[in-house]
């Protein structure tokens, strides 16, 4: 019987019942039992096609009825592979789903390209006190005013337990049932376009959960040992039977993006996804991705460790297509720049000005260079990438979470020295992203959390103390002795963020937002031009970006982590305002307003330049009514008092 079918495998609505189709290439026999009651369930055998698939339908089945699959007549039952639904947990039975039964709002959505974009890394579980998508939902419209543009949600396929990251998710088809129903996360999707803002999605294409993992019981074939990865077996896309294994993940990516209007993916650990094949499985699900846009923008984030370039080249340059990666070796020095901790992964990294400098330029500092924390060259060349390929943080979920503690970045650093690195953040050339709660100084930790079984969790457990073991600071047996058991339930409402908190610390909030609302209305600082800055090293802690723009119209930033710096003389030309202007202070995170000390006098006309200790200022030169750089004006012999004329 021909079906028209919308996915190759799975359980899909047709006007006469569902029909079932799944890969079960070592099976003789594959049966569906649908659950009646309970108790009860009455199976219905699937057809051989001859090729490994097995597939049928079930006459007058409706929506939300629930099944499991029985292999070669045994008597153990298993859920669906492509398990739209999972309402007990990955344990339980599937559900089918009608993925049309919400009605979309969106229908003139345009979807998301990466240039202008404000990324927000977010956990459904911990966002809110609820943890669920209509909670979640609720606080859409203060994020799209606050100035953020996209939401990168952490892995939401189902995984075991009350709580966890996401990350050993193990139905990939299947929202998890913590967060809500399907439809809820659709209307959250929904909600967020019609405010404005893009959602992508976190999904893990390098390996499966521990527990729940059924898909070697329909086909070893899913996994290899040709591989390793330090989480669990690799997918095999290039070995013996890879090919459906290859449609199943890159049908995966298409599913989020066409059954819940998803703005693109975030793709974990791709350093991990291993491919020897001519077309490597990245390049097929980029493919994926923007066939099921259907013209809509998509985004494609790549989390990369090695540093690798070509994700993010166009096909026709040996890449694969890929639009963004994440930028680790920003934070590694902005974090040993803000707390003078160089350790572990961050040991090649000294937080320099000019280890800023070049960060902001060219993305990555390391492009081939060696990199002694691991024995070898670390990263590939890429000045021909654009600024906004390149994610920017100083906060993500690892990072915060690799603290010990759970500590975030504000923290581990003086108010200062936060607020100037955040100012460098956000009005830098690159993509930025902010965590969760980052924009008010959250209070609450963000730590390893993870609901196992007794047993693996103690395994989990002593490999995360194993992990931190690499940080120098975190060896101590006393300091191991205040670890966060990641299966204790308070480990994971610790977590939990208090939106009362954007009104205790509102300065910090309110920067936030300035800094935003300035990236996305001043024309020379939201162009994100490549060669669009250049950079000088001031003093020990401090440096300066010019953002040069046409007419003259240049941005000038300072930006200072250490002690006041008095420079009498400043033989430096990036510090030279345009042809006859002068620089016009735009903001200083030392304005009591942002919690700073007060804006002390940055230049005089007789004592050169005084930058104030940890603290970030932005200039503009001055212009006329309607915008314009003033022409040159003649020399004056009058002479203005100190501290009264503009910069």
């Amino acid at each position: 019987m021909n079906v028209a079918r919308r996915f190759p495998v799975g359980a899909e609505l047709t006007a006469d019942g569902v029909h079932f189709r799944v890969w079960a290439p070592t099976r003789r026999q594959v049966e569906v039992a649908i659950q009646k009651e309970s108790t009860h369930s009455e199976a219905y055998p699937l057809t051989a096609e001859g090729n490994g698939y097995f597939s049928g339908l079930v006459a007058g089945l409706t929506d939300r009825a629930l099944y499991r699959f029985r292999l070669d007549g045994g008597p153990d039952t298993y859920p669906d592979p492509v398990s739209r639904f999972q309402p007990e947990g990955p344990h339980g039975p599937s559900q089918v789903v009608d993925p049309n039964r919400y009605i979309w709002r969106d229908l003139g959505w345009k979807g998301v390209s990466l240039r202008g974009q404000v990324l927000y890394e977010m956990h459904v579980g911990t966002f809110t006190k609820e943890g669920t998508w209509a909670a979640a939902r609720r606080e859409l419209p203060e994020l799209a005013a606050l100035g953020i543009t996209c939401l990168e949600v952490m892995p939401v396929a189902e995984f075991p337990g009350k709580f966890g990251w996401g990350y050993d998710g193990v139905n990939l088809f299947a929202t998890t049932r913590l967060y809500g129903s399907p439809d809820d996360f659709r209307q959250f999707v929904d909600t967020a376009h019609a405010h404005g803002l893009g959602v992508i999605l976190d999904v893990v294409y390098n390996h499966l959960g521990p527990d729940g993992n059924y898909l070697e019981q329909f086909a070893p074939a899913y996994f290899t040992d040709k591989y390793e990865t330090d989480w669990g077996k690799a997918i095999n896309y290039d070995g013996d039977n890879s090919a459906p294994v290859r449609e199943f993940f890159a049908m995966n990516a298409a599913f989020w993006v066409d059954e819940y209007h998803i703005d693109g993916l975030r793709l974990d650990a791709t350093q991990n996804i291993y491919d020897d094949s001519p077309d490597h499985i990245l390049a097929v699900i980029t493919r994926s991705v923007r066939e099921a846009a259907r013209g809509r923008a998509t985004i494609l984030v790549a989390e990369n460790e090695p540093q690798e370039t070509k994700l993010v080249r166009p096909a026709d340059r040996g890449g694969y297509g890929l639009d963004a990666l994440w930028n680790d070796d920003f934070h590694h020095t902005a974090l040993v720049a803000m707390t003078g901790r160089s350790e572990a992964y961050r040991s090649d990294y000294g937080g320099s000005p000019q280890e800023l400098i070049s960060a902001v330029k060219y993305g990555y500092l390391y492009q081939g260079q060696w990199y002694s924390w691991q024995d070898q060259r670390r990263g590939h060349p890429a000045f021909d990438l654009d600024p906004p390929a390149f994610v920017t943080f100083i906060q993500n979920h690892d990072q915060v979470a690799n603290s010990g503690r759970g500590y975030r970045a504000h923290q581990l650093t003086s108010p200062g020295r936060y607020r100037a690195m955040t100012t460098l953040m956000l009005l830098a050339p690159g993509t930025p992203m902010l965590f969760q709660g980052q924009e008010f100084a959250s209070s609450a930790p963000f730590l390893f959390f993870a609901d196992h079984v007794p047993d693996l969790a103690a395994l989990v457990a002593k490999g995360r103390v194993e992990f931190l073991q690499q940080f120098q600071s975190l060896h101590d047996p006393a300091m191991r002795e205040v670890f966060a058991k990641p299966h204790e339930a308070d480990t994971f409402t610790r977590c939990k963020l208090d939106f009362a908190e954007r009104e205790i610390h509102a300065p910090l909030y309110r920067l936030t937002r300035d800094l935003l609302q300035i990236r996305r209305k001043d024309p020379v600082l939201s162009a994100q031009e490549r060669r669009g800055l250049d950079g000088a090293v001031l003093g020990v802690q401090a440096f300066l970006l010019r953002f040069f723009a046409p007419n003259g119209h240049d941005r000038l930033l300072l930006v200072n982590l250490g002690r006041d710096l008095h420079l009498k003389s400043a033989p430096e030309p990036l510090l030279a305002p345009p042809d006859g202007t002068r620089w016009t202070l735009l903001l200083s995170t030392d304005d009591p307003k942002y919690g700073g000390h007060g804006v002390a006098t940055v230049v005089t006309a007789d004592e050169g330049w005084r930058v104030p200790a940890e603290a970030a200022v932005l200039f503009a030169p001055n212009t006329d009514v309607n915008g314009r750089v003033p022409a040159p004006r003649g020399r004056t012999k009058s002479k203005s008092k100190p501290g009264t004329e503009p910069v």
